[in-house]
Parts: structure tokens; C-alpha cells; sequence
């Protein structure tokens, strides 16, 4: 599977590559001499570039680093001033920060070391500083390590499914993949077991379905724990819109919800669909194709993220631009 190639996007996984803000305005992330601005969807220059980096705009902010995070609005002032080692996108009214440390961790690629809180968009702690590691809110609670362990809070952050897994994703349609005694099952909110661990690794659900890996296989289990999809793919991809790409050998298709190929195996590399389109590697290049695998944007890209509100991310040589639904570019590549 594809994964995120700009630094700041590790997120994307739960909130999406762009986000609209609570003006409805869409702003992009772009980088020009080294600094990073914003841009909307003409490519008109919204916010100067004059950040070290800038994340993605949720609920309205994003973060951007001058030395320490702080968050912008969409007006580029500054909203919560610089004064975090790290700060995470909002979600559901809150996003995590943290003081001191550093370094990823399974599941959690924003995480490792320091303190971690959360706070609100007024940059006030609803949750104080005091856990090793901390996800992202979804569906009202985000995961947390406390003594090695890993847990979920509410938005109080008070604990409601105790410290006890060795690590645990963002809850996803109402179940979260948690890993204990070296094996993934599944936790419901009131942290209940759905699906007993024994699954060698585990992904979100999506559209009813969740990538599981057994004896080196992946395959797809339901929220019953029953299988529909039996482990028989090298790779997987969570499924959007009916269509999941799954990697056979050494190349890469599209599976319907059964497991079979809709899309014959024959990409380097493939991720899932967004907004009707899927980045695919062929010949060392990527490209995008439609939900009938015929490229829509032909192979030429170094590096391709997923569209999301009309713009997709792309770079070439080093450099980051975004391209519309033709291919056509937007902003033109940049370093």
C-alpha cells in the first residue's frame, strides 16, 4: 500500500489528504524556497509562505511550526501561538499536542515521548498533559499509553477503556483494532471484545470490512468476526466505494466485497479509491485510474496522494504540486 511521503500528512488515514474548514473554504498545503503556505483550489496564494512546515486544515485550523506548533486560521493569524513540540489536526473539537520527546510508534505515527494533552481550538487543555503517547478523537474517544499500556479517553479524558493493550487504532465504524499477547482482535467504546485477538495484524473497517493478516496472508473479517474475504493476498487496502485493492505476487488489483478481481492484478502499487479515482504505480511512475482500471492520468509522477476535494498531491523530482481530475496542474510542482 501507498504510504504518506509528506511529512506532515501522517492523519490522513482517519481525516482525509484536505479538509474543509468551518468557512467552507478549502486551503492546500504548498511549499515554495523551503516555506510552507497555502493555496485555494485556483491556486491563488491565500497564506504567504513564511511556515518551517503546515499540516492540513481541520475544523477550521491547522497546524504550522515556527520553531514550536502553533495553529493557524484560515486567514493565516495565528490562533494558538507556537509553544508545542508536537500538535496533532482537530477532531472532534480537539486535537492532541505534545511537550518535549519525540519519535513514532505503531499505529500512531504522530506519537513517542514528551507529555501528551489535548486542547481545545481556544488552545486551552481540556485534557492536561500526562500520557507517554496519544491518537487522534474519533468517535468521541482516542486511544492513549500510560505505563506502557495502551488505553482510550473520552473528551473529558476521563479513562474509559483501561491501560491494557500492547498498542490500539482509532475506533472506525464503531470498532477499534487493538493488539494483546501479540495478537490483533477488536474492542467496541465500552471496551468489550467483539472479535477475540488472533489475528496477526489488523486494519481499520471500512464499508464493513477490515483487512486482517493470517499466517502471512491478508483477507477481510466482518464486524461478526466471520471472514467473507479468506487471508489469501499478499497486501491489502481498506475498501471504498464496493472496491479494495489487494496485491497478488507482485502485482496489485481491485477486489470486490467477495475477494474477487474486479480490476486484474497488474500495478506495482495501488491505493484505495477517493473521489472516484485510485494512484497507481506502474513502471516506476504513478498515475491514477478509474474504478474500470483504465488510467485517467497517465503514469508520470514520482510520488501520488489521494484527491480530495478536487486536488490530488503529486511530486516530481523532489518537487510538490497538486493536479486536477484530467491531470491538469494546479500548482505547479515546488520545492
Amino acid at each position: 500500500m501507498k504510504k504518506s511521503w509528506l511529512p506532515l500528512l501522517s492523519t490522513l488515514a482517519i481525516l482525509g489528504p484536505l479538509s474543509l474548514c468551518a468557512a467552507t473554504k478549502v486551503l492546500y498545503p504548498v511549499v515554495v524556497d523551503g516555506r510552507w503556505g497555502y493555496v485555494s483550489i485556483t491556486s491563488e496564494t491565500v497564506i504567504n509562505p513564511q511556515f518551517e512546515r503546515a499540516d492540513v486544515f481541520t475544523e477550521g485550523l491547522a497546524a504550522v511550526r515556527l520553531d514550536k506548533w502553533g495553529y493557524v486560521d484560515v486567514s493565516g493569524k495565528f490562533v494558538i501561538n507556537p509553544q508545542f513540540d508536537k500538535a496533532d489536526v482537530f477532531s472532534d473539537g480537539l486535537a492532541a499536542v505534545r511537550l518535549g520527546g519525540g519519535g513514532p510508534v505503531p499505529f500512531n505515527p504522530f506519537g513517542g515521548g514528551g507529555r501528551y494533552g489535548y486542547i481545545n481550538p481556544e488552545g486551552k487543555y481540556v485534557v492536561n498533559p500526562q500520557f507517554d503517547d496519544a491518537g487522534t478523537f474519533a468517535g468521541g474517544l482516542a486511544a492513549v499509553k500510560l505505563s506502557g499500556r495502551w488505553g482510550f479517553i473520552d473528551k473529558t479524558g476521563k479513562i474509559v477503556i483501561n491501560p491494557q493493550f500492547d498498542e490500539a487504532a482509532a475506533f472506525s465504524e464503531g470498532l477499534a483494532a487493538v493488539k494483546m499477547a501479540g495478537r490483533f482482535g477488536y474492542t467496541d467504546p465500552s471496551g468489550k471484545t467483539v472479535i477475540n485477538p488472533q489475528f496477526e495484524r489488523a486494519q481499520p473497517f471500512s464499508e464493513g470490512l477490515a483487512g486482517i493478516r493470517t499466517r502471512g496472508r491478508w483477507g477481510f473479517v466482518d464486524k461478526t468476526g466471520q471472514t467473507p474475504v479468506t487471508p489469501q493476498f499478499e497486501e491489502v487496502g481498506s475498501f471504498v466505494k464496493g472496491l479494495a485493492p489487494a496485491r497478488q505476487g507482485k502485482r496489485w488489483g481491485y477486489i470486490d466485497p467477495t475477494g474477487k478481481f474486479i480490476v486484474s492484478p497488474q500495478f506495482d502499487e495501488a491505493a484505495s479509491f477517493s473521489e472516484g479515482l485510485a494512484q497507481v504505480r506502474q513502471s516506476g511512475r504513478w498515475g491514477y485510474v478509474d474504478k474500470s482500471g483504465k488510467f485517467v492520468i497517465n503514469p508520470q509522477f514520482d510520488e501520488a496522494m489521494s484527491f480530495a476535494n478536487g486536488l490530488a498531491q503529486v511530486k516530481i523530482g523532489g518537487r510538490t504540486g497538486y493536479v486536477d481530475t484530467t491531470g491538469k496542474f494546479i500548482w505547479n510542482p515546488a520545492k
